[in-house]
């Protein structure tokens, strides 16, 4: 009677986790066929940049990327390295006047292509592998470094990295001027070590992009990024 008593209730446990078992299978079936949508794995999500501030205002970062239709007419340097034909009168300019004053510097980098700017964040991503870090990690200390394509300044055509010509002007004699000179010429210090956490980029004393000289004035005596004086405007 014992042994009965006893196999009863066995079955009863297996029939009871059974019957647990099944409705957790039709509870996640629900669920994956539900319209519930799950977050998203990081933030990949980007808005197109607008244009309704004018060309010269288009803010393009890890959250806003470059129109479909976007075009430019490129001006080539006398180094080879291109940038947007409107803002070549200014960029000229500011070099002119800075030659005057004894400094050396010449663009490093102006317009890249969708596929140039995809092969400088490769090329960084190899170079943390290279160190040891794994996929995720490389890709993400690159991205901290090197825009996303579509993300970046540079294929607008309107933001150049300036370098010190060394034979003539150290670095820093170089970023200094830029840094309270480049707004008479219309041009911004887009990512200062300040405001990161707005911008989303490390520190960068040599890229500078154009944004007119009114709102370039603006920007330089409140202390503030561009993205902060998108917001003002809108």
């Amino acid at each position: 009677m014992k042994l009965y008593t006893r196999r009863k209730r066995y079955k009863i446990k297996i029939l009871f986790v059974l019957i647990i078992i099944l409705l957790l299978c039709v509870m996640a079936g629900k669920i994956l066929n539900s319209d519930v949508t799950l977050p998203p794995l990081g933030n990949t999500a980007h808005h197109t940049a607008s244009e309704d501030n004018g060309w010269n205002l288009i803010l393009v970062n890890r959250d806003n990327c470059i129109p479909a239709d976007y075009e430019v007419q490129l001006t080539e340097l006398s180094n080879g390295e291109k940038v947007d034909s409107r803002i070549y009168p200014e960029l000229q300019e500011m070099f002119n006047a800075a030659r005057e004053q004894g400094y050396g510097l010449f663009v490093r980098e102006g317009y890249r292509t969708q596929e140039e700017q995809q092969q400088l964040l490769n090329e960084k991503i190899k170079v943390y592998e290279n160190e040891g870090k794994s996929k995720f990690k490389a890709k993400k200390l690159a991205k901290e470094w090197v825009a996303v394509p579509g993300t970046s300044e540079h294929q607008l055509g309107i933001a150049v990295d300036i370098n010190a010509d060394i034979t003539k002007s150290s670095s820093d004699d170089v970023y200094n001027w830029l840094a309270e000179n480049a707004h008479r010429y219309g041009f911004i210090k887009c990512y200062p070590s300040d405001k990161t956490d707005i911008t989303g980029v490390m520190n960068e004393p040599w890229h500078y992009r154009y944004v007119g000289k009114e709102a370039a004035l603006e920007i330089y005596s409140q202390g503030i990024c561009l993205e902060e004086y998108i917001d003002m405007l809108n």
